[in-house]
C-alpha cells in the first residue's frame, strides 16, 4: 500500500511529486486526469489533486421556492452544479486512488478554503477522520520537502471548523435571502432572480451611501489666488475664498506691486520604506499601477505562486521572518538581470525589512521566491512589482528636502513649496512604482524682491465625494471587518453581476439603490454591517478555539429566522419597490443612445427570434437597425468610435478578451474587420478541403 498525497490543483500536484520524488516522478492518467507516482526516501507515494472544491453545500431535500433554509449537506459538485461537471472525473479518480492508499496527506494551501477542500476529500473520499497535513507557504522545492518532513499528524480542525461554519452561514444567508427578494419581486408581477449575501448587502449599502453623497451634493463656488513667475507658483496663505469681494480686494491690493521674500525654511525629512504586500495592499497598487482590477490581480497572483515564483498570495501579513532565509531569496532574484545590481546592493549590509503591523497566523507577507520560470506579460507587471515591494522594505529611508517661502505682496501673504528628494534610498528599489514626484522651486533668499509678479484668482467649484474605486472598496470592506481577504473581490464582482453596481469607479444603478432604500424601510437588518461583523469576529474566535460551530450556527439560524419573518410582513411592499427599480435598470442599462435617423427614439438593445439586435425604440414610426455580433454579452459603451465617431458596443465571449464593436454599417475599420474575417474563413475552408483529398 502507498501514501496518498491530495493536492488542491494539478499543477500543485505536478510541484510537490517533482520536489518529493527520489528520482524522476512517474505521471499517469486516470479518467484522463493526471496524477503521479513516486518514491520519496523509499517510501511509495501517490500524488492525486482536486479541482478546487469538489463538494458543495445543497439541500437534503430540495423543496419549492420557500426560505429559510436550513437542511443542508455537502453532495459531489458535479451532482448540484451543471458549471462543475468537469469536476466528476477528478472526483472518480481520487476514489480509485484512495483504494490504493492506507497512509493520508492533505496538502492543499494552507488556508480556510484549502482546509475544508482537503478535509472533504479525507472524509467523503478516503473515508477517514483524519489524515495528515503538510503547511507551506511557497512551492519551491526546499519548502516542499521541509513541509512534508515536518506534517503534523493531525488535520487543522480549528480552521477547518471555521471554514465549514463560514460556508454553513453563507448558505444560509445568501440562499434564503436570495429566494425572499425573489419572491418579493414575484409577487409584484414579474420573476426576476435578485442576489444578496451576508456581506454582499452591506458592501452593496456602503456603495450606495456614496453615490446618495453625491447626488445630494451642491457645488459651490470657491477662488484661489496664485502668485505666478516662470519659475514657480505660490497660493496665498488663506487657501480657498468663498467671498468674491474679498478676492477682487486682494487682486486689487497686489496690482503691480513686487514681492518680498520675507522667510525661507528648509527641512530634511526621513520617508520610512513601504511594508511588504499583503493581498489588500497588493490589490490596491496593483489597480493604482496597471488598472488591474482586485479580481484580476489576485488570480495573477495565483497563478505566480502556482509556478513557485511568489509566496502564498490570500495572506493578511506584512511580516517577513528570519525564518524565510531572507539572504537566499535575494541571492536567488540577483540571477536575475533586471535586479542583479539593487539585489548586490542590499547583500552588502544587514537584511532587516520594515515590517508593518498586520498578522497571519499562516503565511508571511506576499514575497518573491527567487525561482526563475516563464510567465505572460501581465504576470510580468505584478511580478515585479511584489519584487521590487520587497526589495524596497530592505532598503534605508529616503531623505526628502522641504523647502517653504513665504512672499509679502503689499502684505497679503503667498506660500510657495517645494520637495525633491536629496537621498533616494527605498526610492531607487521601487522604481517606477514610486508615488513621490519632485516639485523643485528656485533658490530663495530671504528679502529677495520679486518685480511686479502675475497675481490672478482662480475660479473653481467644490467637488462631491469620489466614488469607489475596485481598490478603494476593498480597503473599506477590510476597515469594517467584511468578508475575508480571500473573498472581497468576488463580492464586489457579484454587484457588477448583478447589475446593482456600473463603470470602472462604482456607480450604484437605479437597482442596487431602490435595493438598499427598500431593504432599509422594511428590514434593515439584512444590511446592517455590524451584525455580519459580529459574525466574522465569531469566526475567528472557532478559529482560536474560543467557540464552536454548533453554537454560531445556532446563532446564525436565531437572527435570520428573525429577520426574515419581518421581511413576510413587509414582502408585497418589498417587491413593488425592487420591480420598478429592476425595470428602470433594464432600460438603463440597454440604452445606447439617441436615434441618428428620427432624432426622436433611443437605439436599444433588443433580443428577437434570432438573437440581440439594436433597434430605435420609436418602431414602427422608425425602422432603423443594427446587428450585433453573436455568442456574446452585448453592452453599450459610451465611447464613439476612433474610425467613424459611431456608436460601439462591448462584445464579451467566453475566454477571450472584450472587444468594442461600432455599430455603423459603413465604418470603413469595420468593413475592413469584416474583410479580413472573411478571408480567414476562405482559408479555413480551402484547407480543410484539401486535406479531405489528401
Amino acid at each position: 500500500m502507498s501514501e496518498l498525497i491530495i493536492t488542491e490543483k494539478p499543477a500543485q500536484a505536478e510541484k510537490i511529486a517533482t520536489a518529493l520524488a527520489d528520482t524522476k516522478a512517474k505521471k499517469k492518467l486516470l479518467n484522463k486526469v493526471p496524477y503521479y507516482e513516486i518514491e520519496h526516501d523509499g517510501h511509495p507515494i501517490i500524488v492525486g489533486c482536486a479541482v478546487g472544491h469538489l463538494f458543495t453545500l445543497a439541500e437534503k431535500k430540495r423543496k419549492s421556492w420557500t426560505y429559510p433554509v436550513f437542511d443542508i449537506e455537502w453532495k459531489p459538485a458535479y451532482a448540484v452544479k451543471k458549471s462543475a461537471e468537469f469536476s466528476k472525473k477528478y472526483t472518480e479518480t481520487l476514489i480509485e486512488l484512495a483504494k490504493r492508499a492506507d497512509v493520508f496527506t492533505v496538502a492543499c494551501d494552507y488556508d480556510t478554503e484549502g482546509s475544508v477542500i482537503g478535509f472533504n476529500c479525507i472524509r467523503f473520499i478516503c473515508h477517514k477522520k483524519n489524515a495528515k497535513r503538510m503547511k507551506f507557504s511557497t512551492l519551491t522545492k526546499d519548502e516542499l520537502i521541509e513541509s512534508y518532513k515536518n506534517a503534523s499528524k493531525t488535520l487543522d480542525f480549528p480552521i477547518i471548523e471555521a471554514g465549514e461554519t463560514r460556508h454553513f452561514m453563507d448558505y444560509y444567508w445568501g440562499i434564503s435571502m436570495s429566494r425572499a427578494l425573489t419572491l418579493a419581486i414575484k409577487t409584484a408581477g414579474a420573476f426576476k432572480i435578485m442576489s444578496v449575501g451576508r456581506v454582499q448587502g452591506p458592501a452593496l449599502k456602503i456603495v450606495v451611501q456614496r453615490e446618495k453623497e453625491i447626488q445630494i451634493f451642491k457645488s459651490e463656488p470657491f477662488w484661489e489666488v496664485e502668485l505666478q513667475t516662470k519659475d514657480f507658483i505660490a497660493s496665498h496663505k488663506d487657501g480657498k475664498f468663498f467671498e468674491k469681494k474679498r478676492v477682487d480686494d486682494i487682486l486689487q491690493k497686489t496690482k503691480g506691486k513686487d514681492a518680498l521674500v520675507t522667510t525661507v525654511k528648509e527641512k530634511e525629512v526621513l520617508q520610512d520604506p513601504p511594508h511588504p504586500f499583503d493581498l489588500t495592499t497588493l490589490q490596491i497598487e496593483s489597480y493604482r499601477c496597471f488598472g488591474f482590477t482586485p479580481k484580476e490581480t489576485l488570480s495573477i497572483a495565483q497563478d505566480l505562486y502556482t509556478a513557485g515564483l511568489i509566496s502564498y498570495p490570500r495572506t493578511s501579513s506584512q511580516k517577513l521572518p528570519p525564518s524565510l532565509n531572507l539572504k537566499k531569496i535575494i541571492q536567488g532574484l540577483a540571477k536575475q538581470e533586471e535586479y542583479k545590481a539593487l539585489c548586490n546592493e542590499l547583500l552588502k549590509g544587514k537584511l532587516v525589512p520594515h515590517e508593518g503591523e498586520k498578522v497571519d497566523p499562516a503565511h508571511p507577507a506576499i514575497y518573491p521566491t527567487g525561482e526563475l520560470g516563464k510567465i505572460k506579460e501581465r504576470q510580468v507587471k505584478v511580478y515585479d512589482l511584489i519584487v521590487r515591494r520587497t526589495l524596497a522594505t530592505f532598503a534605508s529611508p529616503a531623505k526628502r528636502k522641504i523647502v517653504t517661502a513665504v512672499l509679502d505682496v503689499n502684505n497679503e501673504l503667498f506660500v510657495a513649496r517645494g520637495a525633491v528628494t536629496v537621498e533616494k534610498g527605498w526610492h531607487a528599489f521601487y522604481g517606477i512604482y514610486t508615488p513621490i514626484k519632485d516639485e523643485k522651486i528656485p533658490d530663495l533668499k530671504e528679502k529677495q524682491v520679486i518685480k511686479k509678479p502675475k497675481i490672478e484668482s482662480l475660479e473653481k467649484e467644490t467637488q462631491p465625494p469620489k466614488r469607489y474605486t475596485q481598490a478603494s472598496i476593498i480597503k473599506e470592506l477590510e476597515k469594517r471587518n467584511l468578508g475575508t481577504k480571500a473573498t472581497r473581490a468576488a463580492i464586489i464582482d457579484a454587484l457588477y453581476l448583478r447589475h446593482y453596481v456600473t463603470e470602472k469607479t462604482l456607480k450604484a444603478t437605479k437597482l442596487g439603490i431602490a435595493t438598499i432604500e427598500t431593504l432599509e424601510k422594511f428590514c434593515p437588518e439584512i444590511i446592517d454591517d455590524k451584525l455580519t461583523e459580529h459574525f466574522e469576529k465569531e469566526m475567528e474566535e472557532i478559529r482560536a478555539q474560543e467557540k464552536k460551530e454548533d453554537e454560531i450556527l445556532e446563532e446564525a439560524k436565531k437572527e435570520l429566522v428573525k429577520i426574515l419573518d419581518k421581511f413576510k410582513k413587509n414582502e408585497e411592499g418589498i417587491g413593488k419597490g425592487l420591480l420598478l427599480a429592476t425595470r428602470e435598470t433594464q432600460q438603463e442599462e440597454n440604452t445606447i443612445g439617441e436615434c441618428p435617423v428620427c432624432k426622436k427614439g433611443m437605439i436599444m438593445l433588443r433580443r428577437g427570434k434570432f438573437g440581440q439586435f439594436a433597434a430605435c425604440n420609436q418602431y414602427p414610426s422608425c425602422k432603423t437597425t443594427y446587428s450585433v455580433p453573436s455568442n456574446a454579452l452585448i453592452k453599450p459603451t459610451k465611447t464613439p468610435c476612433p474610425s467613424c465617431n459611431f456608436f460601439t458596443v462591448l462584445a464579451i465571449r467566453k475566454g477571450k478578451r472584450p472587444f468594442p464593436y461600432c455599430l455603423s454599417k459603413t465604418c470603413p475599420k469595420k468593413l475592413e474587420w469584416i474583410k479580413q474575417q472573411q478571408e480567414k474563413q476562405l482559408n479555413k475552408s480551402a484547407e480543410e478541403k484539401s486535406l479531405e483529398k489528401s
